[in-house]
């Protein structure tokens, strides 16, 4: 059985707390590979400036080259008109093989705001889920219903030879809370940086390949937000 995490997101830039998780959920989960899933414009960002998918793509492409393991999907950059993670979901699980287990990667704060997601009952039974805490944020389940709380596994706490990891597909889709990395990184902070002429303040929260990309293209200068936000704008109907 394939066993692959899905890790969906803006990744605007990707950073070293996303390389991290992917790394450290490879090993707790005993995953096969990760695919990062970089969205078009995710549905609740529709609203703020997002760099275009091909610099995003780029930048992931880069950040993971020498990881055999992970790897990038265009499935939401193709189809813009198809934004929601209820419809990725859908996607992938008719396209893979039957002996693939998924599990998808969000972080606390999505965690927070999922009963906002189209369909998010459903699609919290569609795959596997791996909700990954971030400092700051609380993981609670009172915004859930029971049968929802019912499937959480509280992995915290856990490392490689104290958690036991997930079985096969009879045991149903699960929701696993982890704590395994906790890095206080944030692209928005990243971005604010870059905007304020503080690169140097950030840089070390980036793959290497991404910030020399960053600098080769001038992204998140005041320059290039203004416009993307131009871009958004004419965009939006």
């Amino acid at each position: 059985m394939q066993r692959i995490a899905l890790y969906g997101g803006t990744f605007d830039p990707v950073h070293a707390g996303h390389m991290a998780v992917a790394r450290r959920l490879l090993d707790l989960f005993a995953l096969d590979r990760v695919l990062f899933i970089p969205a078009h414009v995710a549905p609740h960002k529709r609203r703020t400036a997002v760099t275009p998918g091909l610099h995003r793509y780029a930048m992931l492409a880069l950040a993971t080259q020498d990881e055999e393991r992970f790897h990038l999907s265009t499935v939401e950059l193709d189809a813009p008109e198809r934004p929601f993670t209820i419809d990725t979901l859908q996607r992938l699980r008719q396209e893979a093989e039957a002996a693939t287990r998924f599990f998808f990667v969000m972080g606390a704060d999505s965690w927070e705001e999922i009963t906002s997601w189209r369909e998010w009952e459903r699609l919290l039974t569609l795959t596997d889920h791996i909700v990954v805490a971030r400092p700051g944020y609380e993981l609670g389940a009172a915004h859930v219903t029971a049968a929802i709380r019912d499937r959480i596994v509280d992995a915290r706490g856990a490392r490689m030879n104290g958690f036991t990891r997930p079985g096969g597909d009879e045991e149903g889709t699960k929701i696993y809370f982890t704590d395994a990395v906790q890095m206080n990184i944030s692209s928005t902070q990243i971005r604010a940086a870059v905007r304020n002429g503080q690169m140097a303040s950030v840089i070390s929260e980036l793959p290497p390949p991404v910030a020399g990309y960053i600098e080769k293209y001038g992204l998140y200068k005041e320059r290039h937000e203004k416009q993307i936000s131009r871009t958004r704008t004419d965009a939006t109907h």
